[in-house]
């Protein structure tokens, strides 16, 4: 396991450690878009989960990074049930790319579209 996190879960550690990091890249609010732009997935967790996901993982690889590198997650949710009974979809996507991050779910009263059930930011280090 790579020294600089702790714990051996992806995608819910409690805690990372980042020895020393050269650059960062802090990763805004992600959240489930099609191919237009348009919100994607309405009404459907799972599916607006997967689509979510996908996104921060590309975002670091544009950037020079790797998902693995992502130290910290942040979901932010108006459906905090829906998305602690669909966790296994949410350790997925980093499970694939042995990310191990420190994760935290939070449930809020809304996001910027209606449509959207969660958004996600994070932060990597290299």
């Amino acid at each position: 396991m790579d020294p600089r996190f702790s714990g051996d879960r992806p995608a819910c550690n409690r805690a990372v450690a980042v020895e020393q990091p050269q650059r960062r890249l802090v990763v805004a609010g992600h959240e489930a878009r099609d191919d237009e732009g348009g919100i994607a997935a309405v009404g459907d967790i799972r599916g607006q989960i997967r689509l979510t996901f996908q996104r921060p993982a590309g975002t670091p690889h544009e950037a020079g990074f790797a998902l693995s590198d992502l130290a910290r997650i942040r979901i932010f949710t108006v459906d905090i049930e829906a998305v602690t009974a669909d966790y296994d979809v949410v350790l997925s996507v980093p499970a694939e790319a042995d990310c191990r991050p420190a994760g935290l779910p939070a449930g809020v009263r809304a996001l910027s579209d209606p449509r959207m059930l969660l958004e996600v930011e994070g932060l990597a280090a290299q």
